[in-house]
């Protein structure tokens, strides 16, 4: 079984450098948490276009780090659907016209929005009122603990394959685990704002968690189309920053989403 964690080490090396910082920023808010998603999110426009098969700092690939940086600024500023809608122009205008490469630029402009729509949502929710901070802790540590989860779960009891024609080393044992300790997370936040265990903070849990493993399964069918096995290698033990952050590219949209059917100022698990 030692096989199977070989890799254990550099991951919880990557962990213990990672994690401080943007629990940090993330406690911070403001300013730190807008330059952490904007760099964030310029790492993974760069990656995203070299997947892609373009060279990441020139055009039109150039565009993608622009905008995505943009957008944070943007939404930071309190101008976060303006953002979305600028995203989605660029997006339509990157993707138009037939001829050679038509394909890879409709794919490049696929990722204004599924990189800028997740960067959009990281910076409004955390400064968005005083129940941001909160808010956002609750999808990090959802993501964090809905991926160690199914790696721990996953290489001890292995078993059948969740998709294996999307990721073969996913597996149904690692999904339940990943799930569970995503529950075991929204509670701990939970508790740890004095809220107590509800149902809702088992709903709001189990929609991020799936959200995130959903995130995970998505980055893994991008990366097969393209016949990649990593997005880079930015984080020892982990591959690049969409590896690592695939799981938050979908949770934080579905959080955004939910915050705003709550309303402004209430906790997700509300």
């Amino acid at each position: 079984m030692v096989h199977h964690f070989a890799d254990l080490p550099r991951r919880l090396l990557s962990a213990l450098i990672l994690a401080p910082i943007a629990l940090f920023c993330l406690w911070l808010g403001g300013g730190a948490w807008v330059l952490l998603a904007t760099l964030a999110g310029i790492a993974l426009a760069v990656e995203w276009a070299t997947i892609c098969r373009f060279v990441p700092l020139s055009p039109p690939a150039l565009l993608l780090p622009v905008l995505v940086a943009a957008a944070c600024l943007a939404s930071a500023a309190g101008f976060a659907l303006a953002a979305l809608f600028v995203l989605f122009v660029a997006g339509v205008v990157l993707a138009g016209g037939s001829g050679g490469g038509a394909a890879a630029r409709r794919w490049l402009a696929g990722g204004l929005l599924y990189l800028g729509l997740a960067a959009v949502a990281t910076v409004w929710l955390r400064l968005r009122g005083p129940a941001g901070l909160g808010n956002m802790l609750f999808v990090v540590l959802i993501v964090w603990a809905s991926d160690s989860g199914a790696y721990v779960v996953g290489r001890v009891f292995g078993g059948a394959k969740l998709a294996p024609r999307i990721s073969p080393s996913k597996t149904w044992a690692g999904a339940a685990g990943g799930l569970a300790f995503a529950v075991a997370a929204g509670f701990l936040v939970a508790e740890g704002f004095a809220s107590g265990p509800s149902a809702s903070v088992l709903l709001a849990s189990v929609t991020l968690g799936v959200a995130s493993q959903a995130g995970d399964l998505l980055e893994s069918a991008f990366k097969r189309r393209f016949g990649v096995k990593h997005s880079g290698n930015l984080i020892p033990g982990h591959g690049g920053a969409l590896d690592r952050l695939d799981g938050v590219l979908a949770a934080a949209p579905a959080a955004a989403i939910l915050a705003l059917a709550l309303g402004p100022g209430v906790e997700l698990w509300r």
